[in-house]
């Protein structure tokens, strides 16, 4: 007996895809082999590390925790959408490079979507407020010093280019 199937309808990136889904398929999952996104990356599969983490109608979630299913017309940006239509780097993914904020890289595509998020609601933090904004996400290799710099960094590009 083949496992039961639902429709999803996803806006992923501002596209949108009607998938067929396996009832019990996690979001991570349906965007990395249904959709064909492979920048969201699994890592403990129980929503600690952060690595997985996309913006679900602009809220920062953990997509290994979700249920395709359960997120069925929702809008959702992947690391893959920060950038602008032109290619132009995402404040935060420009301060990642400049300020060395990643090393590995696994764990990078959650910092970046959640620094995006957080950037959205405090534009101009403090270095504690920045460093309590990327506490959920972890990595194994930087010591956190160059990821704190870039979210900062990535704060004055959006201030400069607001201005």
């Amino acid at each position: 007996m083949s496992e039961q199937r639902l429709p999803v309808r996803l806006v992923v990136n501002g596209t949108e895809h009607r998938v067929e889904v396996p009832v019990r398929r996690l979001l991570s999952d349906a965007l990395r082999y249904d959709i064909g996104l492979t920048g969201t990356h699994v890592g403990c599969e129980h929503g600690v590390c952060g690595a997985c983490t996309i913006l679900l109608d602009g809220v920062p979630v953990r997509s290994c925790l979700l249920l395709a299913a359960t997120v069925d017309g929702s809008s959702v940006t992947t690391v893959e959408g920060l950038a602008a239509a032109d290619g132009t780097p995402h404040p935060v993914q420009r301060a990642f490079k400049e300020c060395h904020g990643l090393q590995c890289g696994f764990c990078t595509p959650g910092f970046l979507t959640t620094a995006a998020a957080y950037l959205e609601e405090n534009p101009d933090p403090s270095e504690a407020e920045a460093r309590e904004a990327i506490a959920g996400n972890l990595c194994r290799c930087t010591g956190y010093q160059n990821i704190v710099a870039s979210v900062l960094r990535a704060a004055e590009l959006k201030r400069e280019a607001q201005a």
